[in-house]
């Protein structure tokens, strides 16, 4: 898949709007119950950068990005920043912050995930595109580096040295989420716009 290591505007994103998508399947039965299932194992973002466009100069970085990534065909990284690290919006990255594996004394490579929990259920999301640099990880309690590398294009995270057996791997980071356009065709009226509408530019999460 096409992908560019490249970051969508930050000014742009931030007065996005969007969040996650899940798809359910529900049938009503007679007796006035419901069958509910899942379609999608996962949730998909989904975002509008269009309410983020608040000036010409706006409109324009956006559309040399979206020539530049050709339309719907080339995917890139947007800051999302309703969920863009391993803690809270407002909280400073700590190497404890998510639980990503268990040693067993001869894996050395892990992917760094994020868990969202909410009373007795949870959801393990993948992140594939952490900021480079921003990543700290633990084993056992006790934040390490120098024996430790992070590709910053994949979330994979590779010990020189694999970590014992039943050794807590943790990790702390930002990331951006991996997304792509959802339209091939940017339609801009002018005279809206100047009239303080901006145009609806959809963009969403893709598999990487």
């Amino acid at each position: 898949m096409t992908f560019h290591e490249i970051r969508f505007p930050t000014a742009i994103a931030f007065g996005s709007t969007g969040g996650p998508e899940r798809k359910t399947e529900i049938v009503a039965l007679g007796s006035g119950y419901e069958e509910r299932n899942a379609v999608w194992a996962n949730s998909r973002r989904r975002y509008d950068v269009g309410s983020g466009v608040k000036t010409l100069d706006d409109l324009q970085a956006v559309v040399a990005f979206f020539e530049a990534r050709l339309g719907r065909l080339v995917g890139f990284r947007f800051k999302d920043f309703t969920d863009f690290q391993s803690c809270a919006p407002g909280g400073a990255i700590s190497p404890a912050d998510q639980a990503i594996a268990t040693g067993d004394g001869t894996t050395r490579a892990f992917q760094l995930v994020k868990t969202y929990a909410s009373g007795p259920s949870s959801w393990v999301r993948r992140i594939v595109k952490p900021v480079d640099g921003s990543v700290r990880i633990a084993v056992g309690g006790i934040e390490v580096s120098g024996p430790v590398s992070v590709d910053a294009t994949t979330g994979i995270v590779t010990f020189t040295t694999a970590p014992a057996s039943g050794a807590a791997i943790t990790a702390g980071y930002a990331f951006d989420t991996a997304v792509r356009f959802d339209t091939d065709a940017l339609v801009v009226n002018l005279a809206s716009f100047a009239a303080g509408e901006c145009p609806s530019i959809p963009i969403v999460e893709i598999l990487v």
